[in-house]
């Protein structure tokens, strides 16, 4: 419904009354003698109009501070506004309300006397008096603003001619001042500073200072204007000569697919924002096609290379996440531990922060299946805010498929780094590359050589694929590489990334993961609820160590699935009830344990050692047996051993032929002995260069009939004089130690510094014997009867700074400490 008021002539400035309502208005600053619409549809603004219709039809109308403020208070209003008589009302069906008003006098707020249900203020008219000036001064400053105006008009200013006839016909200083300013277009800060001026001279002063300003910016905006119009001209005619062109095909009924596809081709080429180089080539190329026969054989190849060049994400990028404590929150919130890997990642963060253009960091994970290497790229893709794009490269041979196929050969695609970079869509993707250990080669060439390019930053910036034949920008991707063993992958490629090992976990790591993601998660991909399961810590802790062997958690994972699907098909059969799991009926769910834990260990036993060893699924714990009997001198080698292990083992004897006297041993028990060395489990193939000073503490024990101590592990390489050669993998070794349940190991005096590299919840309740010498390890790892106790020994440790620790020999008490290093004396 809509309503209209008759017309209403306007009263005198003296029967302005003090108080009136207000009406905020946004975004205009009204003027004395200024007649326009307003459109009213706040609930305050609206009941302000009816208070005023209600009584004389005067309102006060002032400007917002702030234009985004949808329920002002009276600090948000400005004080100096103008009072006005609403003319004519109309209700809208929208249910807002037209209003016509007219400007009649400047007034001010003296108070406010309400604010609910609209504004009610008293005011004070202003009354304008002009300075005292000469008439000559007059005239030059109404002149001086008309010439100013005239100025704007011929420099492109767009006024409305009925404004400038009474412009023209103006001679007083203040509504000429007004009527100019509120016909500029300026900015309402601007506008309310000259309705804020009192004085009529000193306001017209002012907007002839405003006048200049825009003249100048109207004069470089057509300098501007008339550069680019300069650089446009010969983009213009070819645009218009084209379309004009089309409109003639059209007519003609000549216009086909192909003058349609090119310039679909012509406009993505122009919104891709491709380097200038590309570009050229990418223009050449549709060239080209636009003067081919459609159904020829090489239109589709070239329609295919633009469909590719059109689709590369040349410009686009998405904006970094900098917020190094949220990203350390995702991170968290995604993985258990790996401290290491994540304060990486927020190192990057940090020195993105501070230096905005950087080169992407080439990160390998290297570490054993299972332990969340993929899934840390995505975690850290989502930490940055980033794409996140992965490829695998196990068995590739093939190396096209990292630098792409040249268009000359029939299916020629671009290679796979051009592929994920589309398939990312943007520049600065997280890019994985998983198996980088995994890459093969033959005829077709070495994809690892291939990889030199794409993995160094001080190369990539400018890869060159044989598909695409154009250098394109890969120093801002990050790119992340995944392996196994280190060992396989190319030294020169290797030698360009940054190596960060992630080893396996520990029974108490496994425990945290189990509890944190990996329930949680079969849980939900099953449809059930904790309601429904509960499974008991004692229970996981069975779970870990009786039915799974691994340095990840991937079989892990698998027996609580398995769990969880005899739940839900209980569930499903309708025995509805919380079912709570134990090691009691464990095998209920999960079958007979599939992994017992040693019997034979449970006492020193003669020529039978513990070793530990590196696996590519952790550690392990390696048993060495050795027995003599009646012969020629013969040693016969069994277990699956390989070359390093034999050639260990051969060290070993010789060594301790060389021990006889003081291992108190028959000098000539090589010419009367046969010894044979065997390493259980015979079908699982073994080697390495860890396992001599087992072999040779087994060796030594089996000879002179002195048992060797089942509490103790030990790693390390053997020379002939007996000195012990320092090992790798010793945090998986200390994790096979600690799911064994040994608490005393042996390593060699130079791994003790390697210790500090293994968290510290790993090694507590551990001892490590650091030993130089392979008597050290016998006097250490032998258990004769009346062996006099060793003397404590003082070692550098290398955790601590400026500080020297005493810890003492094995045959002295435990000390509660982060962890405990012996050294034989």
């Amino acid at each position: 419904m809509t309503e209209d008021t008759p017309e209403f002539s306007p009263p005198s400035l003296e029967n302005i009354p003090e108080e009136l309502p207000l009406l905020p208005v946004r975004d205009i600053v009204i003027f004395p003698y200024m007649v326009l619409p307003l459109f009213v549809g706040r609930d305050l603004s609206i009941k302000a109009i009816e208070a005023a219709l209600s009584s004389d039809r005067l309102i006060f109308l002032t400007t917002q501070k702030n234009q985004e403020t949808e329920e002002p208070t009276s600090e948000d209003l400005h004080e100096t506004g103008t009072v006005g008589v609403i003319m004519r009302m109309l209700k809208l069906p929208d249910e807002r309300i037209k209003i016509l008003v007219q400007g009649l006098a400047k007034a001010r707020i003296q108070g406010v006397t309400q604010s609910q249900p609209f504004f009610s203020v008293r005011l004070k008219t202003i009354t304008e008096a002009s300075s005292e000036i000469s008439p000559l001064e007059h005239e030059a400053s109404i002149r001086s603003a008309r010439e100013g105006l005239e100025k704007l008009l011929g420099l492109g200013k767009v006024i409305m001619p009925d404004v400038l006839t009474v412009i023209e016909n103006l001679d007083d200083p203040g509504r000429l001042a007004d009527i100019i300013v509120s016909n500029l277009g300026l900015k309402v800060d601007t506008t309310q500073q000259v309705l804020e001026i009192e004085d009529p001279l000193v306001r017209l002063k002012y907007v002839n200072d405003i006048l200049g300003k825009e003249q100048e910016v109207l004069a470089m905006q057509q300098k501007i204007q008339a550069d680019a119009k300069g650089e446009m001209d010969k983009t213009q005619r070819e645009y218009f000569l084209r379309e004009q062109l089309k409109a003639i095909q059209k007519e003609l009924g000549e216009l086909d697919d192909r003058t349609e596809e090119v310039a679909d081709f012509r406009l993505r080429i122009e919104e891709s924002k491709m380097p200038e180089k590309v570009q050229k080539e990418a223009e050449k190329q549709l060239k080209r096609l636009e003067k081919m026969h459609q159904d020829s054989a090489e239109s589709g190849t070239i329609r295919t290379y633009l469909e590719w060049m059109v689709e590369v994400p040349w410009s686009r990028r998405s904006t970094d996440n900098l917020d190094i404590a949220e990203a350390s929150k995702v991170l968290h919130e995604d993985h258990y531990d790996l401290e290491r890997v994540k304060e990486r990642i927020l190192e990057y963060l940090a020195v993105r922060k501070l230096k905005a253009k950087m080169k992407g960091p080439i990160l390998c994970f290297a570490g054993p299946p299972g332990v969340g290497k993929t899934s840390l790229g995505k975690s850290i893709a989502r930490a940055l805010g980033r794409e996140f794009v992965r490829i695998s490269l196990g068995g590739t041979r093939d190396e096209a498929e990292i630098r792409g196929h040249r268009r000359t050969y029939v299916g020629a695609l671009p290679g796979r780094i051009i592929q994920g970079l589309k398939q990312a869509g943007t520049v600065n993707p997280v890019f994985m590359l998983d198996e980088v250990d995994k890459i093969g080669m033959d005829f077709r060439g070495d994809p690892s050589a291939a990889l030199l390019e794409v993995l160094d930053p001080e190369q990539n910036s400018a890869f060159v694929d044989h598909y695409l034949g154009v250098p394109v920008d890969l120093s801002d991707v990050m790119f992340i590489t995944t392996a196994n063993l280190t060992d396989p992958i190319l030294s020169a490629l290797r030698d360009r990334m940054e190596i960060i090992d992630i080893p396996g976990y520990s029974e108490e790591e496994k425990h945290g993961i189990a509890l944190r993601y990996l329930i949680p998660r079969q849980l939900e991909e099953h449809g059930i609820t904790s309601q429904h399961l509960h499974i008991t810590d004692s229970c996981l802790t069975h779970i870990i160590s009786q039915y799974t062997r691994e340095a990840g958690v991937r079989n892990l994972e698998r027996e609580l699935a398995k769990v969880m699907r005899k739940i839900a098909k209980r569930i499903a059969e309708g025995k509805i009830k919380q079912y709570q799991v134990s090691p009691r009926n464990l095998s209920q769910f999960l079958g007979v344990p599939k992994f017992i834990p040693e019997q034979e260990q449970e006492k020193d036993e003669v020529g039978v050692s513990t070793g530990l060893a590196w696996t590519e699924t952790g550690g392990d714990v390696l048993y060495v047996e050795a027995s003599v009997g009646k012969g020629k001198g013969q040693l016969t080698l069994t277990g699956h051993l390989g070359d390093v292990m034999k050639e260990s083992a051969h060290a070993a004897l010789s060594y301790i032929r060389s021990q006889t006297k003081q291992l108190d041993i028959d000098s000539n028990f090589y010419s009367k002995l046969d010894i044979h060395i065997h390493v259980p489990a015979g079908a699982t193939p073994k080697d390495g260069p860890s396992a001599g000073i087992t072999i040779a503490t087994a060796l030594a024990s089996c000879l002179s009939q002195i048992p060797v101590r089942r509490d103790i592990a030990m790693t390390g390489e053997i020379t002939l004089q007996g000195r012990i050669l320092p090992i790798g993998g010793l945090k998986e070794k200390v994790l096979a130690a600690k799911r064994a349940h040994i608490k005393t190991i042996i390593i060699p005096k130079r791994n003790q510094k390697d210790l500090d590299d293994i968290p510290k919840h790993l090694v507590r309740g551990l001892e490590f014997i650091a030993a130089d010498n392979m008597s050290e390890v016998l006097k250490t790892a032998l258990r004769p009867k009346g062996r006099q106790k060793l003397k404590s020994t003082t070692i550098p440790s290398q955790s601590t700074s400026g500080r020297r620790k005493k810890v003492a020999s094995p045959s002295t008490s435990r000390l509660p400490a982060r962890h405990k290093v012996t050294r034989a004396s």
